[in-house]
């Protein structure tokens, strides 16, 4: 995959674009509205609600910048779109352990994972791991603490 591109499913595109317009047109006029309004109370270098909006303002126009050139490299999969019997991204894969625990994961962007949610980064490398392999093939997973393999028994595209 191409490492300058973000790969992203709709939803994650939606996430983000509200993220976006959340902070563009509705928290950033707040923080500028009371930043004026410190500012017209005179001396500045005391002003908490001053100080504290303006370093607000700094993360916000940061966080603005960020998701921007998020968004400008997005190229949006749709899982429900693909046809493969290998792991691709957006595939959700269902892993079994040595001891049989089954454990499901959804391979999508980097800006969208949530492992509460079994949402995995295409970067990590659980999913690296899975990356080209089949329902049936054997996956070993290098952790922190050491291998641990897993065999792939379904995969869908949902």
């Amino acid at each position: 995959m191409d490492q300058t591109k973000n790969y992203i499913t709709p939803q994650g595109l939606a996430k983000l674009r509200e993220e976006y317009s959340r902070l563009l047109n509705a928290e950033r006029p707040r923080v500028v509205e009371t930043v004026a309004w410190a500012a017209s109370n005179g001396d500045r270098s005391e002003n908490a609600d001053y100080i504290y909006g303006k370093r607000r303002l700094r993360e916000i126009d940061g966080r603005l910048r960020f998701l921007r050139s998020r968004l400008e490299k997005t190229e949006v999969v749709d899982p429900a779109a693909i046809d493969s019997v290998r792991v691709v991204f957006g595939a959700t894969v269902t892993l079994l352990d040595e001891d049989e625990k089954v454990s499901t994961y959804q391979i999508v962007g980097e800006d969208e994972w949530d492992i509460k949610l079994g949402k995995i980064s295409w970067k990590s490398p659980v999913a690296a791991a899975l990356f080209g392999k089949k329902q049936g093939d054997d996956v070993v997973v290098k952790k922190p603490a050491g291998e641990e393999t897993f065999t792939i028994d379904k995969i869908e595209y949902k």
